[in-house]
């Protein structure tokens, strides 16, 4: 293994710092509700809505804000995600009359939650293909009440009028103009004017992030996300050229997003670094994407293919890409990522938008135990069972003496009192 180009080690934040300061937004919130709220986001966002809520109006107006042609690819985009997010779902069946022995009948049905918030970010530019990404899934699975939230623009009161379009196109049933850590708080606790929800998903800074930790359990969540990642598997068949455009549009994503390449060819990583700055002096977010590259870029070269799919396999990133002769051979050696796009012509910029999967990924190798947010995010599987008078009596023996084991007396008689009544 060479490595051509190494990644700066990122640093522990003040965690402690960032823990008490969210905590403080959280209590607020809890003690205060729409109160502590509007104080919040006139800090951090200069509005000064007195109503969180967005109505119908600012809806419609938001569609006079953008040309047709827009309003349509938002349109066709959730066309393919839906598509997909119900497919996916099909694919889930419940499970009815399993019998492990006569007389046991066990099975699970397939549970919507009853109310979720699709947190969509504003950050350095309207993520408003997020909000199709969360939305569309939760009103696939049949989530009752779908609610999204985005902090304002800088200096106004309203949401980006893309979001608001992108959320209403989705479906969503309720929107509000808050963001940050006290948007996760009111959704978790409830103020007056924002009822409580049973999950949060969907990215954001820090402090979101932070505030999705410190609110799990009292909330599901879909997972903690931190910086976007992106890694490159490539042989020598591969283009620099689309390799390092794919890198940079991960790079323009903050400053502490990662591009990878892991290549089987020398030169291949050679001519990806140098086609990387070569691009760089003609793109608009340079400033962004150039700091990413510079701390956080790594170009790796291994003695082989399988020697990269190890590699790739423990670095578990979020996007996944295979740039090789024959991409699909590797598809079932690679087993950690948040979602797989296999050959040049995949670009992960179509998944970002259009293509269908969804784009809201594990970041930090968390895609070691979790993919990302699709239908089943917002579907609880949950088991029932019933059984006969003789499998009742035939089983309490068993179920009594392993209570007995664990020296739990009552649920011992609990079930020997099933095997008297039986008798």
């Amino acid at each position: 293994m060479e490595v051509l180009k190494q990644a700066k080690v990122r640093t522990e934040e003040d965690k402690k710092q960032l823990s008490a300061a969210v905590e403080e937004i959280i209590t607020h919130v809890r003690e205060k509700g729409d109160e502590a709220l509007k104080e919040y986001c006139k800090k951090f966002d200069g509005s000064e809505r007195h109503h969180f809520h967005i109505s119908r109006e600012e809806i419609e107006e938001a569609y006079d804000q953008l040309a047709e042609q827009e309003i349509q690819d938002i349109q066709r985009a959730v066309l393919n995600i839906r598509a997909f997010a119900q497919a996916q779902k099909d694919s889930l069946k419940p499970l009815a009359d399993f019998s492990p022995m006569p007389g046991i009948y066990l099975g699970h049905r397939i549970i919507p939650v009853d109310s979720c918030c699709c947190y969509v970010p504003g950050g350095n530019y309207p993520l408003y293909s997020t909000a199709l990404m969360l939305i569309t899934p939760a009103k696939v699975a049949g989530v009752k009440r779908v609610t999204a939230c985005s902090p304002v623009m800088k200096g106004t009161d309203r949401i980006n009028p893309k979001t608001l379009v992108a959320m209403d196109i989705a479906g969503v049933d309720e929107i509000y103009a808050v963001g940050g850590a006290q948007a996760v708080a009111a959704f978790t606790y409830g103020t007056e004017e924002i009822p409580a929800v049973d999950m949060i998903v969907g990215p954001g800074n820090r402090y979101v992030t932070e505030a999705k930790r410190q609110c799990c359990g009292q909330v599901g969540i879909d997972f903690l996300a931190g910086p976007s990642e992106v890694l490159i598997l490539a042989d020598h068949t591969a283009n620099a050229k689309i390799i390092a455009a794919d890198i940079l549009a991960q790079s323009e994503h903050d400053k502490n997003a990662k591009g990878i390449l892991i290549t089987t060819d020398r030169q291949v990583g050679l001519d990806v670094m140098q086609e990387v700055e070569r691009q760089l002096n003609i793109l608009a977010t340079r400033e962004i994407a150039q700091e990413s590259w510079r701390e956080f870029g790594e170009v790796i070269v291994t003695s082989s293919i399988e020697e990269a799919v190890e590699m790739a396999n423990e670095y578990a990133p979020e996007h996944l890409e295979v740039h090789t002769a024959q991409p699909k051979n590797l598809l079932n050696k690679l087993k950690n990522y948040g979602s797989l796009f296999l050959g040049e012509n995949t670009a992960e910029v179509f998944g970002d938008y259009a293509s269908g999967t969804n784009h809201t990924l594990p970041t930090l190798k968390a895609s070691r135990y979790t993919g990302g947010v699709w239908a089943g995010t917002f579907l609880k599987v949950c088991t029932y069972q019933s059984m006969s008078s003789e499998a009742s009596k035939k089983i309490s023996p068993l179920v009594s003496r392993l209570a007995m084991g664990e020296g739990l007396e009552g649920h011992a008689k609990a079930a020997q009192v099933r095997g008297a009544k039986a008798e």
